[in-house]
């Protein structure tokens, strides 16, 4: 989606109150219930499009889909959801709205878990050695 001039960082100082159809789902998604005035991703699948460098200023010239691959805590508890660009690979970070779906952002959240980066018997290794207990019967 190109911008033009005018519309170029009109979203950085004022807010965004136009609905539109999410490019992941095809969910019309419009700016109530948010919680916010910023709606930045679909609240039923969380996608985003890659259409800012900075936040609200529609200078990225991508327009891929931004596709939610975790979230974290900030400093004041508030839950955010990393973006990865799938097409280009830019990452960014984007508050939770009060309307997005909370079982996707729980799956998001224990994706790692289910998918370690090692095997699961390994842990079990690592406990008997620090645990000191090594399955053996006296």
């Amino acid at each position: 989606m190109k911008y033009s001039n005018r519309e170029k960082n009109l979203y950085q100082h004022q807010p965004c109150q136009e609905s539109f159809f999410c490019q992941n789902c095809g969910h019309v998604v419009s700016f109530t219930g948010a919680g916010t005035k910023h709606r930045n991703h679909c609240p039923h699948c969380l996608f985003s499009l890659h259409v800012d460098v900075l936040p609200g200023d529609r200078s990225a010239n991508c327009s891929g889909l931004m596709e939610p691959i975790g979230v974290w805590i900030r400093k004041n508890q508030e839950w955010a959801i990393i973006h990865r660009c799938r097409r280009c690979g830019h990452l960014s970070s984007n508050r939770i709205a009060a309307d997005d779906n909370p079982i996707m952002l729980m799956s998001i959240a224990v994706a790692p878990l289910a998918n370690p980066p090692f095997p699961l018997e390994k842990m079990t290794q690592v406990l008997n050695d620090t645990t000191g207990d090594n399955n053996e019967q006296d």
